[in-house]
């Protein structure tokens, strides 16, 4: 930790800080570009060329998106009417900027390139201020629910493919969006909720893969069988595909529970539907390590009795005692 580092995480947070709290969609483009042009020299923390590869990518989409912001913000001001261009512009810039379907396509490319904590950052802390943003002007219509749609579908489908598992959760964090999306459309609560919870959850496995130098499926199936941190990250890994009883099941069954009051049954298959093959792709992945048995590897940090690796399984436990919190109101 320097100087620099301080530096641009401090103007990320004001930039991000500034955006969600403007009442002029001026100030709020304003503070996502200082959001933007602070992350930059985080992601090149190493200065390696994948870090490299992966800032420019990052730039030249969201200099798009803000391009894109931008047009919209001006011709809602110059017509005095959001008529649905300037909606389905500013839409589309905010879906950009998170890395929702069907602009989702940076997000992969952009995490192989990153270490685990700026994927964390890049997964949790840059979806805020597009996500409030979109809360201002979400509509409950086709383009929303074909957004939803996308989003989970490409999440589920995408992640199958892969063995880098940097990648799995660069899918896996666009089907979320669909479930997030979903949840602001109902209230901001359940958003609030959604979205807590999912970072507890990404902190949880993005802490244990770092520890353990992980970044590809070999490395995991490679691990000693008789480690703890393989068992940590399976109840991890489980817990953000939403297996119940964990944590990661809670958000996704307030939702579906809402969905079921207001009818959209089919909106409830399709995305329960895509949900199961993630988790599938998590239970493939987990299993397949457990059963394989090797001798320790370079790349595995002996260190399994940590503090921060036994917080990180507590919280993806939590699911259990908030289930039965729930049931019992």
């Amino acid at each position: 930790m320097n100087l620099s580092f301080l530096l641009f995480s401090g103007t990320m947070i004001m930039g991000t800080t500034l955006a969600i709290s403007s009442s002029s969609w001026i100030m709020m483009w304003i503070g996502l570009e200082m959001n933007l042009m602070s992350f930059i020299p985080l992601m090149k923390g190493n200065n390696t060329p994948h870090e490299s590869e992966a800032s420019m990518k990052y730039f030249l989409t969201q200099a798009m998106a803000s391009s894109i912001l931008m047009m919209a913000i001006l011709l809602t001001e110059a017509t005095s009417t959001n008529s649905w261009l300037s909606y389905g512009m500013l839409v589309s810039a905010l879906l950009m900027k998170m890395g929702a379907a069907p602009f989702h396509l940076w997000m992969p490319s952009v995490m192989e390139g990153l270490k685990w904590s700026m994927c964390l950052t890049l997964m949790t802390w840059q979806k805020i201020a597009p996500m409030i943003m979109m809360s201002y002007q979400i509509k409950n219509n086709m383009m929303t629910n074909a957004v939803v749609v996308a989003s989970v579908s490409v999440g589920a489908i995408g992640g199958l493919a892969q063995t880098s598992i940097r990648k799995m959760f660069a899918y896996s964090s666009i089907s979320h969006v669909g479930w997030m999306i979903m949840a602001m459309m109902m209230s901001s609560n359940y958003w609030t909720t959604y979205f807590l919870l999912y970072v507890s959850m990404n902190m949880a496995a993005t802490v244990i893969f770092s520890k353990s130098e992980t970044m590809y499926l070999e490395q995991v199936f490679n691990m000693k069988t008789k480690s703890k941190m393989k068992m940590m990250m399976f109840i991890s890994m489980l817990s953000l595909g939403g297996m119940p009883p964990f944590m990661g099941f809670v958000p996704k069954w307030i939702i579906i529970q809402n969905m079921i009051m207001f009818q959209s049954y089919l909106l409830i298959l399709i995305m329960v539907m895509t949900t199961l093959i993630t988790l599938y792709m998590y239970m493939r992945m987990m299993y397949s390590s457990l059963t394989f048995s090797s001798q320790s590897t370079s790349w595995q940090n002996q260190q399994d009795n940590s503090v921060v690796t036994y917080l990180s399984m507590g919280i993806t436990l939590l699911g259990i005692p908030l289930i039965t919190c729930l049931n019992l109101t």
